[in-house]
């Protein structure tokens, strides 16, 4: 096992080399100069060129990624030229309304898409099972901007039940970090719900109709038994692998939800560091998230073996 790990956390390697290596060179296609625009529009050419080669701008631009990934390897991001901050520091400010964010969208998007995925396996071909499936494909089309939108406005605006927009931090309080969170987490979670739903419908329907299962029924075991004890845990793995896949996207793509509901995390870190050209924060960040993925990716491999011992032991 702990050879199976370390060659996964080897092979991370290349794949995080490639990711830095394209944002680097992407971002600094982007319009603009971020000495410009920490001194504004009334700095003189002149002062623009100092801050330029105060912050190593004026470097070319194999030499600022060279710097950068010799940076990487120590440990060091890089300095936010606006904020005047470690990245990593900036990071971790920003992490905690992402994570709560992430973290209540999946438990909404698991309380809701897994029972209705075994019970629309269960009524396969009913009514049932076609008005949840219609729901859950309404659900993927929808894009979770709109929906938050029209959240805020029902329940922040018409019925004032919670707050529209705004963020307030777990140490105000339990009740009051999760009114405001509640409704951006619906927002993400609906739409991932829609997926987990059709996957566990899916991987359910396949296990069904497995032999086993028939002589299971025949032998006269309750439905209950057969379904839930039988059935679904053989059909876990696809289901614990969209909800590894969902919920590293929550992360890493909240950014249009957390910019609607004001929120300040990861996303709205990024979209400010955009604006400003603040190409350190965008690099750090970007590469921060692209490492969470693949650890993400392998956390969930080694659930497999949790869930099917037979996984564990064809693991070398």
């Amino acid at each position: 096992m702990k050879a199976y790990i370390l060659k996964r956390f080897i092979s991370m390697i290349p794949v995080l080399l490639i990711v830095a290596t394209i944002v680097f060179f992407l971002i600094h296609l982007i319009p603009g100069d971020p000495a410009a625009v920490i001194l504004g529009p009334e700095a003189t050419p002149e002062e623009v060129e100092k801050l330029r080669e105060e912050l190593g701008l004026n470097l070319p631009l194999y030499s600022q990624f060279f710097y950068w990934l010799i940076g990487i390897f120590q440990g060091d991001l890089g300095d936010s030229i606006y904020m005047n901050k470690p990245v990593l520091q900036a990071f971790v400010e920003h992490i905690g309304p992402t994570l709560s964010l992430a973290l209540l969208a999946q438990a909404i998007s698991i309380i809701i898409a897994i029972p209705i995925g075994v019970l629309a396996a269960k009524k396969q071909g009913t009514f049932v099972d076609h008005l949840f499936m219609l729901i859950a494909m309404f659900g993927m089309s929808l894009p979770s901007f709109l929906f938050g939108l029209l959240l805020m406005l029902v329940f922040g605006v018409h019925l004032q039940w919670l707050p529209a927009a705004g963020y307030q931090p777990l140490g105000a309080g339990i009740w009051e970090h999760l009114k405001y969170m509640i409704l951006p987490a619906f927002a993400l979670g609906m739409i991932q719900a829609a997926v987990i739903a059709r996957m566990t419908r899916s991987s359910m329907l396949d296990i069904l109709s497995m032999n086993y299962i028939k002589a299971a029924k025949a032998k006269g075991l309750k439905e209950r038994v057969v379904i839930y004890k039988h059935a679904f845990r053989n059909a876990f793995i696809p289901i614990l692998t969209i909800l590894g896949e969902t919920f590293g996207s929550l992360i890493t793509g909240a950014v249009v939800t957390e910019t609607v509901f004001n929120l300040p995390g990861i996303g709205q870190l990024v979209v400010n560091s955009i604006v400003r050209r603040d190409y350190a924060v965008i690099q750090g960040t970007i590469l921060i998230m692209a490492t969470t993925y693949l650890v993400l990716n392998l956390i969930i491999d080694l659930l497999y073996g949790v869930v099917d011992p037979r996984v564990r032991l064809n693991r070398k």
